[in-house]
């Protein structure tokens, strides 16, 4: 809980300096592709090719730097592959994500290199599952955060990034009894996991 307030205190901060920064504002829009995967102790699990899309703006500040602070809806999840039980589960994010870059502009496009901590709440859920699917999908945890780094590029108006990103929150809020999983070992597992994985974005920046 404490680093959660951390990040949100430093994310309330970058936007408080977006609004009173100088500079060149661009608002726009972005979305792409999330290659999302689970990371569950002894247990193998497969990448789910998902979503994200919303809004961004961004500020140009001196020596090369800016801040981008993005609203997106992003949807992330895995699936588990059959040793103990086949799960392919997923959650929608609304995800706050004020990234942070340095590049210089060569004139025709600006090479940059982009950290990005993000907070986000679950909207929606959704999972496929033999076992107790509506106590799987309770037991989701709805709070995300972590953070990627990456590199972009601009060109114009356009914008492409490149990301890894690492999730802290665990991926269920699971409590003993609560009958979440058949197998006590995928239980044990599934409640100290958390997510990962690549995300490529491309924005359109007014």
């Amino acid at each position: 809980m404490k680093r959660v307030l951390l990040l949100a205190v430093i994310m309330a901060a970058v936007l408080s300096f977006c609004v009173s920064a100088e500079g060149q504002n661009r608002w726009g829009v972005m979305g792409g592709a999330n290659f999302s995967t689970a990371k569950i102790e002894n247990i193998s699990t497969k990448t789910l090719t998902r979503f994200h899309a919303g809004l961004t703006y961004r500020v140009d500040l001196p020596l090369g730097f800016s801040i981008q602070p993005s609203l997106l809806y992003s949807v992330k999840g895995a699936a588990i592959d059959g040793q103990l039980q086949d799960v392919d589960f997923s959650v929608g994010y609304l995800e706050l994500m004020p990234s942070v870059q340095w590049g210089p502009d060569l004139l025709i496009f600006r090479p940059f290199l982009d950290v990005s901590p993000f907070i986000g709440y679950g909207l929606n859920t959704k999972v496929k599952t033999e076992i107790n699917k509506e106590a799987f999908q309770n037991s989701l945890n709805r709070l995300e955060y972590g953070v990627g780094v990456g590199v972009g590029l601009d060109i114009w108006r356009i914008q492409i990034i490149g990301r890894y990103n690492w999730n802290f929150g665990g991926i269920v809020a699971a409590r003993e009894g609560d009958g979440l999983f058949n197998e006590q070992l995928l239980k044990e597992a599934m409640q100290g996991a958390n997510y990962g994985g690549f995300t490529l974005t491309a924005a359109i920046l007014f």
